[in-house]
């Protein structure tokens, strides 16, 4: 059953994180049929629209150019246009800029639908054998302030808990949480769905000696087993929030 394209709506639409194959027929139908796209990178997106023939016109939506897009697309959805928001890889809104322009545009009004499809996250949590039952997304970590304090409370975190990384930042990150939560068994996953795709599997040093010894390529997504409950009550009991981070 063809979808009807609606008036006044922003599509957040779903895109493979490496395999052009990994994209839905609605998606695609979308793409195809909204009045433009707004990409985080036009470039990228090209790549796929062309891939599938889809020649819907295409604009730049990016933290950089957020705040001046915005108003522009909002005004589109107003006057009954469709709009449909794409990121570079996977699932808008996660660890990108599309969650502004979703609140913008519920605030005027404007429905929103998702369109799922590819997640990094969840492609890499699903593959790596820790528990899945309960976790926790953590995004990519703070570069300076903030960082000591966001590794404590990992640290201190029962449930599995996932992380973006990009590769030139990964041998620190490690390190980092080795010292703060000892050591378990994680995931180091890189290339997802790609020719190159790999899975690094041990514990958190064992994976900090491989990184060193072979530094990987391409966007990151590590995945750490949760504290067991009672290294996180003697975590909370030492009160994190009695040592002052400095970044």
């Amino acid at each position: 059953m063809t979808e009807t394209i609606q008036p006044g709506t922003l599509y957040v639409v779903s895109t493979p994180i490496g395999n052009l194959g990994d994209i839905t027929h609605r998606a695609l139908h979308i793409l195809g049929n909204v009045d433009v796209i707004a990409a985080e990178d036009t470039r990228t997106s090209r790549v796929l629209l062309d891939h599938y023939g889809i020649t819907t016109p295409l604009v730049s939506y990016f933290l950089q150019n957020e705040l001046r897009r915005i108003p522009e697309l909002v005004q589109r959805l107003k006057t009954g246009g469709s709009v449909a928001v794409v990121s570079d890889a996977g699932t808008p809104g996660i660890s990108d800029p599309a969650f502004a322009l979703v609140r913008a545009a519920l605030q005027e009004g404007a429905q929103v639908i998702s369109v799922p499809g590819a997640s990094a996250m969840l492609t890499a949590l699903v593959a790596s054998g820790l528990p899945t039952e309960r976790f926790v997304f953590e995004g990519f970590l703070p570069h300076k302030k903030g960082r000591k304090t966001r590794i404590g409370q990992i640290a201190g975190e029962p449930r599995t808990v996932v992380l973006y990384e990009s590769p030139h930042r990964i041998e620190r990150t490690l390190g980092d949480l080795a010292e703060a939560m000892g050591d378990r068994r994680a995931v180091l996953a890189r290339e997802l769905t790609k020719k190159f795709e790999e899975m690094r599997r041990g514990t958190v040093s064992e994976l900090l000696d491989g990184v060193r010894n072979a530094p990987p390529r391409g966007e990151i997504v590590l995945v750490i087993e949760g504290c067991d409950r009672r290294q996180a009550g003697a975590q909370t009991d030492e009160g994190e929030d009695k040592e002052t981070d400095h970044g």
